[in-house]
């Protein structure tokens, strides 16, 4: 017996996915990861240092990974903590120049029901231009209007400065102008191992940038550890944890930083939150080999 597709009862294909949000729990605490979209950044070489581009190629071959183009995500985080909600990193905002799947944070937090109104803290690890770029509208008007500001004072001085960054990054000092100075009346420096807020401490880990800044979130007998951009990628960056990432402003320093924290992090078994890792960023590093392995903590649909 012959069967035959009726292509005139298909149903045509859509082009929408899920939400952008998750949510999860740390203690008291209720996280909501909501994304500003995916950044792909070109070929892996031009991004990457490591021994040699053979090593690149294996590691992305090994690991089921395209080797024409890395993308990352975007994983901005919400932390409810009862009476602060606080969201860490901004990502693109209207910038464009990765193209059309970035800019997503004010719409994933429309899908989460988060209210930009209602977010009373933006913390920034670094005032990288997809970690500050959506503070500000395209109309210079803040898109979270009754929040405080909170940066690290080197990131916040040396982004600004015009003088100290070189001249094929103006992109950077354009945005971190375009999105920090406006709110500087508004911007509270941190410093390292300092709580900023309840339940939120600041772990300094420079060499991405002068200023970067890990946290850690502790409530109860929980912790999870929002690292930023100590590693970007999840394989390039932890299997071989020396490998250098083009934009760190002191690859040497970034690398050194990178195996001590995540020497930390493995050590105590700590839940970390990648901001860049892939969809929702949530799982544990462990030492392997003469790196790290990270596992992806699988999500969980009931909270």
């Amino acid at each position: 017996m012959s069967h035959k597709f009726d292509t005139a009862l298909a149903q045509p294909q859509t082009a929408t996915q899920a939400p952008y949000f998750y949510r999860f729990n740390v203690g008291d605490f209720q996280g909501t990861i909501v994304s500003d979209g995916t950044l792909p950044l070109g070929k892996p070489q031009d991004n990457y240092r490591a021994t040699t581009p053979d090593q690149i190629d294996r590691q992305l071959a090994e690991n089921f990974l395209p080797a024409d183009n890395v993308v990352l995500e975007q994983n901005a985080f919400v932390l409810q903590t009862g009476n602060k909600r606080i969201l860490f990193d901004t990502g693109m905002g209207e910038l464009d120049i990765f193209g059309p799947t970035t800019g997503k944070l004010l719409s994933s937090l429309k899908q989460a029901g988060i209210d930009p109104k209602d977010i009373d803290a933006v913390v920034m690890s670094h005032a990288h231009i997809d970690h500050c770029g959506g503070c500000m509208s395209r109309n210079n008007i803040r898109n979270f209007p009754n929040a405080q500001y909170f940066i690290h004072q080197d990131d916040y001085d040396f982004w600004t400065d015009e003088t100290k960054v070189p001249e094929e990054a103006t992109i950077f000092v354009e945005t971190a102008r375009k999105n920090l100075i406006p709110n500087r009346e508004r911007m509270t420096f941190y410093k390292d191992d300092q709580e900023i807020l309840p339940g939120v401490h600041t772990i300094l880990a420079p060499g991405h940038t002068v200023g970067h800044t890990i946290f850690m979130i502790n409530s109860g007998k929980e912790s999870l550890c929002y690292i930023g951009d100590l590693a970007n990628h999840a394989v390039l960056l932890l299997q071989n944890p020396l490998t250098e990432f083009i934009h760190d402003t002191d690859p040497k320093q970034a690398a050194q930083t990178r195996v001590k924290m995540m020497d930390m992090l493995a050590a105590n078994r700590t839940p970390i939150l990648g901001y860049h890792f892939a969809w929702p960023g949530l799982g544990y590093v462990a030492k392997h080999d003469d790196g790290f392995r990270y596992f992806p903590q699988p999500m969980k649909m009931e909270i």
